[in-house]
């Protein structure tokens, strides 16, 4: 079954596909210029050679390359890597010129170690969120390893061809490892994802595709500073540029009190005494703070935002001390409730009250012990779209992992 939302574009899979028609670099102003990638790659030229914020993913190096090379004036003198994510560094071999100087936040190395050490389990992952958006005939290159000859601490300021730039260390928002690169003279700013692959949207703190935490605090402070330069033209890694001091202002001011508005709630809720489901499901912004949720989700927030000060450990079962999940009791209620049968019955009535999460946990019962158990399997593709449905499809991870979902469930009734 297909519904409209079903198979609605989330506005982020439009933004990471938005760059496979394009066929000239797109002018942001008379010396800066883009190329649209899964994460933008970014030339500006100065009078004494070229710079790079970005490079774009590892396999359009040569589609990159040839949509900056009319807009080139001479040796590529930098390339400044905004975060040590494979679709903003994955072109660096391709760019990289004799005496080219690389320039990455001091925790650059250590994330791109992190992806590698991991990269199998990451890799799973995130196939199972991304493939049906990126819908690649082939598999990438692996992501090369890049080693910076500049290492920014806090700051490094440097001049080139007339040009004042300054590289700022923002470690908040999608990485650790985050900088963003100031003009001050002009009045620019690239800030990469520090704000998410949208602007003016609500941050995914911790990914589920996995990922190191990022402090909610670290994320309100980098806001913060790139706030107060008071920039009137901020070049993001995604989408189209945002101009004009006011605009840009307003903006950031909303992000700021959204986010804190998620982080004080949740503190209060704590104290209150109030667990963390209760919360990610009570907590809302209030109209006049609302923000996207295309990447991120308030609810979301709330939950990392509980674990950065709380921890794993919820108070809520002793089993949880001792990694005996409650799927190894799945065959005693099955046993207990007559059969899977039963329980597909009563996940079928709490779905027809609207109730789907409810739902779901029943048939994660059955299923664990009758995986191909047909009704169960049944009621839960329904139980899925549901979800699909009133999701709205906006949030990309969300709505490509309830895809996937629903795709497994096919897959296994094709068999039954």
């Amino acid at each position: 079954m297909s519904t409209e939302s079903n198979d609605a574009k989330p506005l982020l899979a439009s933004l990471v596909r938005a760059g496979d028609q394009q066929k000239d670099a797109g002018r942001i102003t008379d010396f800066i210029f883009m190329a649209k990638d899964i994460s933008n790659a970014y030339l500006v030229t100065t009078a004494d050679g070229d710079l790079m914020v970005n490079t774009g993913f590892m396999d359009n190096i040569e589609r990159n390359r040839k949509l900056f090379a009319p807009h080139r004036t001479g040796p590529l003198r930098r390339i400044i890597l905004t975060q040590a994510h494979a679709d903003h560094y994955g072109g660096v071999p391709g760019f990289r010129e004799p005496g080219t100087q690389v320039i990455a936040e001091r925790r650059f190395v250590q994330t791109w170690r992190y992806f590698d050490d991991l990269g199998p389990y990451l890799k799973r992952r995130s196939a199972r969120l991304w493939a049906g958006t990126m819908n690649r005939g082939s598999q990438p290159p692996p992501p090369p390893e890049v080693v910076p000859d500049v290492v920014v601490d806090r700051r490094h300021e440097f001049e080139q061809g007339g040009r004042r730039f300054e590289v700022i260390s923002t470690p908040g928002g999608e990485a650790l490892d985050s900088v963003v690169v100031w003009l001050p003279q002009e009045r620019i700013v690239f800030t990469g994802n520090l704000f998410g692959p949208v602007f003016q949207a609500m941050p995914n703190l911790v990914t589920l595709r996995g990922d190191k935490p990022r402090l909610v605090q670290r994320y309100l402070h980098s806001l913060d500073l790139v706030r107060n330069l008071g920039a009137e033209l901020l070049i993001t890694g995604h989408g189209e540029p945002v101009r004009g001091t006011d605009t840009i202002r307003a903006a950031l001011d909303k992000m700021h009190a959204a986010v804190s508005f998620v982080n004080d709630a949740v503190i209060a809720g704590m104290n209150a005494g109030k667990d963390v489901n209760t919360l990610m499901r009570e907590i809302r912004l209030p109209p006049p703070l609302a923000i996207g949720e295309f990447h991120g989700k308030v609810s979301w927030a709330v939950r990392s935002i509980w674990e950065e000060y709380s921890g794993w450990f919820h108070y809520d079962s002793t089993t949880s001390l001792y990694g005996v999940p409650r799927s190894s009791i799945d065959a005693d209620l099955v046993e207990l409730a007559g059969g899977a049968a039963p329980l597909a019955l009563r996940a079928r009535k709490k779905l027809e009250e609207g109730r789907a999460l409810e739902a779901l946990h029943l048939l994660d019962v059955a299923l664990g012990v009758e995986p191909v158990h047909a009704e169960s399997l049944a009621v839960k593709k329904d139980a899925l779209q549901q979800l699909l449905r009133e999701s709205g499809g906006s949030n990309l991870s969300e709505t490509m992992w309830l895809r996937s979902e629903i795709a497994a469930v096919e897959a296994a009734l094709a068999k039954v």
